[in-house]
């Protein structure tokens, strides 16, 4: 599968973490992993600090946003997760 964009931030690359949605500017941080610091609290200072600045902001937010519109699919569609993950990779 070739590179796809799935944000200004984010893209999902099939020599990447087998597809999964990772960032842009690092290709080695996972959308999961960061998305897991922000559910557990983190503030997006630390989160930036931790992956030392190679992402933005709007990179992280953006990834959220991402997050809850599959979120919103699943929860109106009753869709079961694989569906989800397909939609959130464009799979």
């Amino acid at each position: 599968m070739p590179t796809q964009t799935l944000g200004r931030y984010t893209l999902s690359d099939s020599a990447i973490y087998h597809g999964e949605p990772t960032f842009r500017a690092t290709y080695a941080s996972w959308l999961a992993d960061v998305l897991g610091q922000v559910a557990s609290g983190m503030v997006l200072e630390a989160i930036i600090e931790e992956w030392h600045g190679a992402l933005e902001r709007d990179a992280i937010a953006e990834s959220v946003r991402m997050a809850l519109g599959v979120w919103g699919a699943y929860t109106r569609e009753g869709t079961n997760m694989s569906t989800v993950k397909n939609s959130f990779t464009g799979r």
